[in-house]
């Protein structure tokens, strides 16, 4: 889940003064739609509702405009929906970016469209909670991810004579043979931060507690705490250890999954969709995951996981909002879903069954996060992005070795505010 870079911010600025601000987007017979490019077996499924859509709706046309993630997140979105040509429908995450949109008026609420419109009765309710602000349903959610867990080669783990890690120590130990074996225990590519952000971010999570994280991303308390240094302190015994590859805030994250995929490492800390991009790019790789291991005396839930509910919200500035929900309800039909979930998609709507074609690590995953007792938002989509990137930076510089957790923790106080 790429992240914004907080220095592009002046630059979407400007760009978004110039396409004239946000105005309604015109009344015309076109349906757009905006996403990040979900990959191309998705990407056809939406294609043949798009033609769905227009068969049912003569004279009408549906552009979808599909964008690369960090791309879409940091100048894409902004600058479509403050453009003349704005997206009447636009995928977002739930969360304090969600929470944005309201605040900046793009988006609709979609209360009585659920209740008494073409969207009644195909979602269960209970999936709308996380997508509410202020008591109004402003997205209606389409699938629910894991962001982070430890993929591993066990090919590669039983060579050194290692099982996958239960726990904190069991991981440094782990990483000492897999070392001695020549192989490099963990890979990430954390160039943009939020690969090893993220996942280190859950470590945090787990030491301090969630009601601790959750208050110190809200801007709530400070991170500069001994119970924060102590949990800093785990990500310095992870380089003391040799646990990641040394290019790791280097390399982007495409790179830094190259090393898994080519079995040049052992380990790669990254969400769900690894597996539709394995299957891509190494058909042949056997790895499986766990859970991020339990962290010693740690004040959080130990089995939590780390994940985001993501969906699509329709543009309140648009002239389409009916329009938009029945492409929405379209979308998230028997039929469609069906076609959803052969392309590696479980989608949230009701009577979702996965097909025996979807890799039974997704589904392994999507049982994960459902059965979840706690669930942590990652600090990029779940709460405000200038404390997330102060964060992500203090947890980089840690792991790279260039500053000691306390010094680490007391530049994120000062960048954050």
């Amino acid at each position: 889940m790429p992240r914004i870079p907080i220095g592009t911010f002046a630059l979407v600025l400007l760009f978004t003064a110039a396409c004239g601000g946000g105005a309604k987007t015109p009344s015309d017979n076109v349906l757009r739609i905006a996403m990040v490019s979900p990959g191309e077996a998705q990407i056809r499924v939406w294609k043949d509702i798009a033609g769905q859509y227009e068969k049912a709706h003569p004279g009408s046309k549906v552009e979808l405009n599909f964008q690369k993630d960090t791309l879409y997140q940091a100048i894409g979105l902004p600058s479509l929906l403050n453009g003349r040509k704005a997206p009447d429908i636009y995928f977002e995450w739930a969360g304090d970016r969600l929470r944005t949109r309201v605040k900046e008026g793009f988006a609709a609420d979609l209360g009585t469209q659920v209740t008494g419109g073409p969207l009644k009765g195909l979602i269960a309710d209970s999936a709308y909670n996380r997508v509410k602000i202020d008591g109004k349903i402003v997205m209606v959610p389409f699938a629910a991810d894991v962001t982070n867990v430890l993929w591993y080669n066990p090919k590669l783990l039983t060579d050194a004579g290692v099982q996958p890690p239960k726990t904190f120590d069991d991981l440094l130990a782990a990483c000492d043979r897999l070392n001695a074996k020549g192989i490099t225990p963990i890979t990430s590519g954390n160039k943009d931060l939020w690969p090893a952000g993220n996942w280190l971010a859950h470590l945090v999570s787990r030491v301090v507690g969630e009601q601790s994280y959750h208050d110190t991303l809200s801007g709530k308390s400070g991170m500069n705490t001994p119970e924060w240094e102590r949990a800093f302190g785990y990500i310095a015994q992870l380089r003391q250890h040799k646990c990641v590859n040394e290019s790791a805030n280097a390399a982007n994250d495409n790179e830094g999954a190259q090393l898994f995929f080519k079995g040049k490492a052992a380990m790669h800390p990254i969400g769900s969709w690894l597996v539709s991009w394995a299957i891509d790019e190494a058909p042949g790789l056997a790895f499986d995951y766990v859970n991020l291991p339990g962290m010693p005396g740690g004040a959080g839930d130990q089995s939590s996981v780390i994940g985001v509910v993501t969906g699509y919200v329709v543009n309140a500035k648009s002239t389409k909002v009916k329009e938009s929900a029945e492409f929405l309800a379209l979308a998230n039909s028997p039929a469609n879903v069906a076609a959803f979930v052969k392309s590696g998609t479980v989608p949230l709507a009701k009577g979702t069954t996965p097909d025996k074609e979807v890799d039974q690590r997704t589904i392994r995953l999507d049982g994960l996060l459902a059965d979840a007792k706690t669930v942590v938002s990652p600090p990029d989509t779940g709460y405000d992005l200038k404390r997330a990137d102060a964060f992500y930076r203090a947890l980089a510089a840690v792991l790279g070795g260039e500053k000691s957790p306390k010094d680490a923790l007391a530049e994120a106080a000062s960048k954050a505010g």
